[in-house]
């Protein structure tokens, strides 16, 4: 095996490079040696690479957190793995021995490191993870439906939140990635009506194929008004924000004694609420901080196929072109962008 790799590599505010880095090497008993088969660019990369960055992370660490692998070498005490399995894979490291994860709350650890944000991520051709955070797919699962898992994880622990009932109707504000995919979930959980609020004639389509019965665009329409209109002026049952700025609209939205679940994270925004709105609604406000224990769940139903997201990927390119997928979502382009670190995987 070679002895390096190419890698893309976090600078400093806004800044990066596609470099060449050392092939990691296994250092504990319960690491694996994974090569990296597809990575996807997630918005957490777009806000990193923001300039205010609108999430922080670690000068000179590999960047990236979404892929699918191949296991290369395993370390002495890995037990469910082999060469040449293949998995996918959750970010997030948690201690397990804080009092969080004591509790059994592990995806708010005390001491959580991030695998792409406080320390080396995927976007390279090998990487080194802990056998913990692995689960196992089938080898005929194809990359470009399996590369969805880690997103979905994330969902997954909000949809988990939600007390869905069949009928209901549900507003996502924003149909970016991560409300494409709270729509299509939100809907296969038995949601009778999913409004979307997007002002993006692009993203529009992609909500329809995604299970939108309505996209609502605020720029040009009372978002209030048209829910109310669509609900016998009552609210929508359940109201995600997904872009993580939008609270006041989730309020003003969803009926009384309604749920507002809160995914969407820029840390360079502030909002200013009144108290009295949720209280005198009688609101649950629902905060959700990605998977907790979810991911042997997605990767079981992305295997089913009871759910499709193929749709949604929109660029497949080589990892040395990552600057053309970063612009793409930056300019809201782009949903699914697939980074292939070996061109002959493609």
């Amino acid at each position: 095996m070679m002895s390096a790799m190419q890698a893309v590599v976090f600078k400093d505010v806004g800044k990066y490079e596609v470099t060449t880095r050392p092939i990691p090497e296994i250092k504990k008993a319960d690491q694996m040696l994974v090569k990296v088969l597809a990575a996807s660019i997630c918005g957490t990369d777009v806000h990193i690479l923001s300039d205010p960055p609108g999430y922080t992370a670690t000068k000179d660490i590999v960047l990236g957190h979404e892929f699918v692998g191949e296991v290369v070498e395993v370390g002495s005490d890995v037990r469910t793995f082999k060469p040449g399995d293949r998995l996918i894979c959750d970010n997030n490291l948690p201690c397990g021995v804080c009092p969080a994860c004591k509790e059994g709350h592990s995806n708010v650890c005390c001491n959580m490191v991030a695998m792409g944000v406080q320390i080396d991520g995927i976007f390279s051709q090998y990487v080194v993870i802990p056998e913990h955070s692995a689960v196992s797919i089938p080898k005929d699962l194809p990359l470009e439906r399996a590369i969805f898992a880690e997103p979905l994880n994330c969902i997954m622990g909000g949809v988990k939140k939600l007390k869905v009932m069949p009928g209901d109707t549900v507003l996502v504000l924003g149909g970016g990635p991560i409300g494409m995919y709270y729509t299509t979930l939100l809907k296969a959980e038995g949601a009778g009506t999913v409004l979307v609020s997007e002002i993006s004639e692009f993203r529009k389509e992609y909500a329809k194929k995604s299970g939108a019965d309505r996209v609502i665009n605020p720029k040009t329409e009372d978002l209030r008004a048209v829910v109310m209109e669509l609900t016998n002026g009552y609210g929508a049952d359940i109201v995600v924000d997904a872009v993580g700025v939008l609270l006041g609209d989730a309020i003003a939205c969803v009926k009384p004694a309604g749920q507002v679940l809160l995914f969407g994270l820029n840390e360079s925004v502030s909002q200013t609420i009144c108290e009295a709105d949720i209280v005198k609604k009688d609101l649950t406000i629902l905060g959700n901080w990605i998977g907790h224990d979810t991911l042997s769940t997605v990767g079981n139903m992305l295997a089913s196929g009871n759910v499709n997201f193929d749709h949604l990927v929109t660029h497949k390119l080589p990892l040395k072109d990552f600057e053309i997928g970063l612009e793409a979502m930056r300019r809201g382009e782009a949903f699914e962008v697939i980074l292939y670190p070996f061109d002959d995987i493609r």
